[in-house]
């Protein structure tokens, strides 16, 4: 399969749980706290020194490239923490692709110093040395505090038999003097015990959603910073938009040069010999050579003709008739039912109405040209070609097909035909997908957004 571009949208996902579920994800997020916190200790160990290292030896020139390893370490630890995320069963958190600067420039300077500008390398060095001790420890210690009480007020009846007592008061007489209506001819042991179970239950009953909760704020923060950002989108939006210009005006540069050549090819070089013709025509005229003037008259006819013919093929090439009189469906009918090869032409009802102009004129160039090379490269017996439109998560989108029972080996290879028509589907933010195995059939898929209608 060779993709000339692609996109990719995000996914939501549904964070809503039941009670069994969170019991079920309780471990795994009581491992993700626990474990989390020692990563934060040895983070800020690490981050710390290096990253004031660096800014103290800022004016020695060589603190640079402290700041940067502190900066590739924040970011590192953060990659790590949303490893660590996955045990919490909540939803994956995207990060960027790529700094904000990773499509201008290409040095080895401006690589390196990248993460400087990059403001998710900054708030992950912010994340790894205030945000993330800080939390974690909090955290930690909730957790280790609801998972000692869960295990040991259930088991305290057990365990605390062998602790000795000899010499010490058991807390829970004082409680069965301050609640004697309560405790009445309880001993002191008895109370203690039957407090410890009542806790134990409590914190065990209340453990999965406590767990989950803590699990719960680190996802929020790691996403918040460590995740990616709506300015990422923004950026890649830009930078999907500028590839689309640029695919643009070089689809249109190269139809511009073609029609240039097809015209001094064609209609020029007839026109010229018109012109030459209708010069002889006059020398003969004053001479009296009243048939080789007729018959140079004749010869200019045909050729005035024939440039007529080329010139009204030429603009069917920039504007076919058809398609901007009666639409793209009518156009692809047509183009199926005049091509040299049997083409089956299937077009969903309506489908005009969703589609704009120059979408429209850039499917129909884009199919008669594919139905073209079928003709003449393929060595197909049939071809079909659907269009329709169909739901993404991203919106309605024009989807083509175009299928021939040839013998294969297409490729969009540089400089060739199938690279242009690419570029011009690239102009319209869409994706030009080859599939053509040696042996056959070849799948040829256009697929180019369209237009919110309201």
């Amino acid at each position: 399969m060779t993709a000339i571009v692609t996109d990719r949208a995000p996914r939501r996902v549904r964070t809503a749980e039941g009670y069994g579920a969170a019991w079920r994800a309780a471990p795994g997020r009581a491992l993700f706290l626990l474990t989390l916190f020692p990563l934060a200790i040895a983070g800020i160990g690490v981050l710390a020194p290096v990253f004031f290292a660096g800014v103290g030896l800022l004016i020695l020139g060589i603190g640079l490239a402290f700041v940067l390893a502190a900066l590739f370490i924040a970011r590192g630890l953060g990659m790590a923490e949303l490893f660590l995320l996955r045990l919490t069963g909540l939803p994956s958190i995207q990060t960027a692709a790529g700094g904000p600067d990773a499509a201008g420039h290409a040095g080895f300077w401006s690589t390196a110093t990248r993460p400087l500008r990059n403001g998710h390398h900054w708030a992950a060095l912010l994340h790894g040395m205030i945000v993330r001790p800080v939390v974690s420890t909090i955290t930690f210690g909730i957790t280790v505090a609801w998972l000692s009480m869960s295990l040991g007020g259930l088991s305290y009846w057990f365990w605390s038999s062998f602790l000795p007592r000899d010499g010490e008061t058991v807390w829970g007489g004082y409680v069965a003097e301050a609640l004697p209506w309560l405790f009445a001819g309880w001993g002191a042991w008895n109370v203690q015990v039957v407090l410890y179970l009542v806790g134990g239950v409590v914190c065990a009953v209340t453990l999965p959603w406590v767990v989950g909760g803590l699990a719960r704020g680190h996802h929020a923060i790691a996403r918040g910073m460590l995740g990616r950002w709506r300015s990422d989108d923004l950026a890649a939006e830009a930078r999907a938009e500028a590839s689309a210009r640029g695919a643009a005006v070089h689809a249109e540069d190269a139809a511009l040069r073609r029609l240039e050549r097809d015209i001094h090819d064609g209609p020029q070089q007839r026109l010229v010999r018109l012109q030459m013709d209708l010069a002889a025509l006059e020398r003969r005229s004053q001479s009296g050579d009243v048939e080789a003037a007729a018959q140079l008259a004749r010869e200019s006819q045909e050729h005035a003709r024939a440039a007529l013919d080329e010139l009204r093929a030429l603009s069917s090439g920039v504007v076919p008739p058809l398609l901007q009189d009666r639409g793209l469906s009518a156009a692809l009918v047509a183009l199926g039912a005049a091509g040299a090869l049997p083409a089956t032409i299937d077009v969903e009802p309506g489908l005009d109405e969703s589609v704009s102009p120059e979408i429209a004129r850039a499917v129909y160039f884009v199919i008669a040209e594919l139905l073209t090379n079928v003709a003449k490269h393929a060595r197909a017996t049939a071809v079909s070609v659907t269009a329709m439109r169909r739901q993404a998560p991203s919106g309605t989108r024009l989807d083509v097909r175009v299928v021939d029972n040839g013998r294969g080996g297409a490729t969009a290879r540089s400089g060739h035909g199938l690279e242009g028509l690419g570029e011009r589907v690239a102009g319209l933010r869409g994706t030009f997908t080859v599939h053509s195995p040696e042996g056959g059939p070849t799948t040829i898929g256009v697929q180019i957004p369209l237009p919110v209608t309201r």
